[in-house]
């Protein structure tokens, strides 16, 4: 099981419940200081899930995590007839639903507030599940991942992007500098939140990645898992199936 990171060290509550406060929080200036934070690479990135997906035609897609509603957005791009992106955070939430009727999108794109641990959703009902930046914000990673994979349809696709940690000189120093002292000094800047951006750094740097990950997907049932590192180890992109 990962190493326990929760936002606020003093808090009486616990982890999920921080996550979310955390993201209400940050919400109104979130997607602004994430293209600063990640010099806009993260576009890239998702524009990788989007082309995964949309080679499987999927009609159901469930963005889990779905924060501002960015992945989710470029999922209209697959041609599925329903996407639905789902969050704890009712704050952000609020911003991805402005997003989404300022592209005309509201009729494709459901909001829903939710427990990524607890789906609201029945068995084998989506053909394409994306996580962006969020699996490592699961109170109970292995719970988390055992609900995606109930309601993934058998031979659908799940698709993870997510932090990791470069581990090739000189990118490694350069990558924990930057995450140590740089990240939240941003955050601190930008943010009322002075715990966030310090908690998103430190999350990232005790979270499983490559092939540590690959092998709690496999435990919890998903086969066909890969994992492609991306921009030097940054970030990672893992498929898997049901």
């Amino acid at each position: 099981m990962p190493q326990q990171v929760t936002p606020y060290k003093d808090s009486g509550l616990g982890k999920k419940e921080q996550v979310a406060q955390m993201f209400d929080t940050i919400s109104g200036n979130y997607d602004g200081l994430n293209r600063v934070i990640s010099f806009g690479i993260d576009v890239k990135w998702r524009k990788k899930v989007l082309a995964m997906v949309s080679a499987k035609n999927p009609q159901s897609v469930l963005d889990i995590a779905t924060g501002t509603g960015d992945l989710a957005i470029l999922m209209s791009q697959t041609g599925a007839t329903e996407i639905i992106g789902l969050d704890l955070s009712a704050g952000m939430l609020e911003v991805g639903r402005n997003k989404i009727a300022e592209r005309n999108l509201s009729n494709k794109i459901q909001m829903v507030q939710g427990d990524s641990e607890n789906l609201p959703f029945e068995d084998n009902r989506f053909d394409a599940i994306t996580v962006a930046f969020g699996v490592r914000n699961f109170e109970t990673l292995e719970k988390g991942l055992a609900e995606i994979l109930r309601v993934l349809k058998p031979g659908g696709i799940f698709v993870i992007l997510e932090t990791s940690v470069p581990t090739k000189f000189p990118f490694k120093q350069g990558y924990a500098f930057y995450t140590k002292f740089i990240l939240p000094a941003i955050g601190r800047l930008f943010s009322k939140d002075r715990s966030a951006y310090a908690y998103l750094s430190e999350s990232a740097s005790v979270f499983p990645y490559g092939e540590k990950l690959n092998n709690i997907l496999r435990q919890v049932g998903f086969i066909d898992v890969k994992h492609a590192p991306q921009t030097m180890g940054v970030a990672t992109i893992y498929s898997a199936s049901k």
